[in-house]
C-alpha cells in the first residue's frame, strides 16, 4: 500500500514539473518572441504609427489628432481630452447628454466659427467638424468635411486646390462604417504631408 501510495505521488510530481516546464517554454518564451517577430513585421504599427518628416524628426503618430495653429492646414475633430483638447493622457469625450443645453450651444457656436473660417452656410458643416470623438483624439475627419477645407487650405498655402484634392485623396483611408459623410481622411497624415511643400 505505501509502495502504491510512494508511485502515485512520483507520477503526480512528475507531471507537475513537466506541465510547468512544457507551459514554461510555450508562454515564457515561444509565445513572447511570437509576438515581438510579428511587430518586427508590423513596426509601424508595433511602435506606435510615428510619423516623422524629411529630416527624420519626430513630429507625431497617425493615431493622435494634434491642435493646428497655424493657417494652410486642416482642422481635425473638436477635442474634449484635457483642460485645452489634443491631450492623449487625458483621452475621453465631452460625457455631456444630446439633451444639454451646454452640448446644444458648443455646437451651435463651433458651427458659426466653421461656417465662418471656411466662408460657408452653416447648414453645410458636416457633423465630425462639430463634435469631438469618444477619445477626443481621433485623427479622422470625413471627405466631406476635407472637402469644405480644401479652398481655404489651397488659399492660405497658395497652391491649386487639385493639388490638395489629390493630397487628401492619399490620405484618404478605407471605410468601414459605411459614413454617409465619405470615408475617413487621416488628417495628421494630410497635414504633414502640406508641412513638407516647399
Amino acid at each position: 500500500m505505501a509502495r502504491t501510495s510512494n508511485s502515485n505521488g512520483f507520477r503526480l510530481a512528475s507531471t507537475t514539473v513537466r506541465s510547468f516546464l512544457v507551459l514554461t517554454l510555450i508562454l515564457g518564451i515561444a509565445y513572447p518572441l511570437t509576438v515581438f517577430g510579428i511587430g518586427r513585421i508590423m513596426l509601424a504599427q508595433a511602435d506606435g504609427s510615428i510619423i516623422t518628416n524629411s529630416q527624420g524628426k519626430t513630429t507625431g503618430s497617425s493615431l493622435l489628432a494634434q491642435e493646428v495653429t497655424k493657417p494652410g492646414f486642416f482642422y481635425p475633430r473638436p477635442s474634449a481630452a484635457g483642460d485645452n483638447g489634443f491631450d492623449a493622457m487625458s483621452s475621453s469625450a465631452t460625457n455631456l447628454s444630446p439633451y444639454s443645453k451646454d452640448l446644444r450651444k458648443a455646437i451651435a457656436d463651433k458651427r458659426a466659427e466653421v461656417a465662418a473660417r471656411e466662408g460657408v452656410s452653416p447648414g453645410d458643416v458636416p457633423v465630425d467638424a462639430v463634435t469631438s470623438s469618444g477619445s477626443g483624439l481621433d485623427p479622422h475627419i470625413s471627405s466631406r468635411y476635407a472637402t469644405l477645407q480644401t479652398p481655404r487650405v489651397a488659399r492660405e498655402r497658395g497652391i491649386d486646390q487639385h493639388q490638395v484634392r489629390q493630397m487628401i485623396a492619399t490620405a484618404t483611408e478605407t471605410n468601414f462604417t459605411g459614413n454617409a459623410d465619405g470615408a475617413p481622411v487621416n488628417v495628421v497624415k494630410l497635414n504633414q504631408a502640406l508641412s513638407e511643400l516647399k
